[in-house]
């Protein structure tokens, strides 16, 4: 069982700044990957950023030169820094999570999704 515990979401200006944060914590051995999703009202979630415990990250176009994804040194709390916020940036923001629950080669993943935190920039 994996529990992630995001903060950070909030109401801003266009043109401000908002960071998020994921803890997780339960059982598992590892952290995989960790990451951030969003859902828009009427829209597909659609990722955001993704970083894995060795540090690549993968960045969907639209975030690409304004957010940075980040994890801390024990590799279990993602985050996810947003400049230059746009009201089109309005969404849910989910946290993904993917922990090695098995020491098998190659290890065994399982996925977990956060609650999600409501990201809104008024224009």
């Amino acid at each position: 069982q994996v529990q992630l515990v995001e903060a950070g979401g909030g109401l801003v200006q266009a043109g401000e700044s908002l960071r998020l944060s994921c803890a997780a914590s339960g059982s598992f051995f590892s952290i995989d990957s960790m990451g951030w999703f969003r859902q828009a009202p009427g829209k597909q979630r659609e990722l955001v950023a993704t970083i894995a415990h060795t540090g690549s990250t993968n960045y969907a176009d639209s975030a690409k030169g304004r957010f940075t994804v980040s994890l801390d040194n024990a590799k279990t709390t993602v985050y996810l820094q947003m400049n230059t916020l746009k009201p089109e940036d309005t969404a849910l923001y989910y946290c993904y999570a993917g922990v090695v629950v098995a020491l098998t080669r190659p290890p065994t993943v399982s996925s977990s999704w956060g609650q999600g935190t409501q990201v809104t920039v008024s224009s």
